[in-house]
């Protein structure tokens, strides 16, 4: 009986993964994947597989504490709206990649990488130990593209999860 209870689990969970794959493949369009690259204003195009790339690494790496673009630490902010209001802002590509790098207060004033994953602080948290830039890039490509995929869902917290 426990054999066939993990066999219905495993196929519903199975035939979730397909349906939101096929939803989120019609959405992935070259316009919904282009991001802004850096505060001058360039953007950066993600392929498919770079986007895919980012969303398992942000799996593996960051969503222990933003699952759905939330931050656990203080759930009134989500990675969408805090990204722009950030100072410098964090709303690009190469300032998050810079951020993963070695992470600053909200006012950007002070390092968190104490407390913060980071490639700084990769000892203390080794997830992030071996990533490479392309790989940053592709997480920071993912955080900027899912407001576009999910709107208000990216960061909408308990409402959605």
């Amino acid at each position: 009986m426990r054999r066939y209870l993990g066999l219905m689990l495993a196929t519903v969970f199975f035939a979730f993964q397909l349906w939101t794959g096929v939803a989120q493949a019609a959405v992935l369009n070259e316009a919904t994947r282009t991001v802004t690259l850096n505060g001058d204003g360039d953007t950066i195009t993600l392929t498919r597989k770079q986007f895919e790339d980012g969303h398992k690494l942000f799996d593996s790496t960051c969503s222990t504490c933003h699952i759905g673009g939330v931050t656990k630490t203080n759930p009134s902010l989500d990675l969408a709206d805090a990204l722009k209001l950030a100072n410098p802002a964090r709303d690009n590509v190469e300032s998050l990649v810079s951020f993963m790098k070695d992470p600053m207060t909200y006012d950007g004033e002070e390092s968190i990488a104490e407390i913060h994953p980071s490639l700084k602080s990769s000892d203390i948290f080794p997830k992030m130990r071996n990533l490479t830039d392309d790989q940053l890039v592709n997480i920071a490509g993912y955080i900027l593209v899912q407001p576009k995929v999910l709107g208000d869902r990216w960061g909408g917290g308990k409402i959605y999860f």
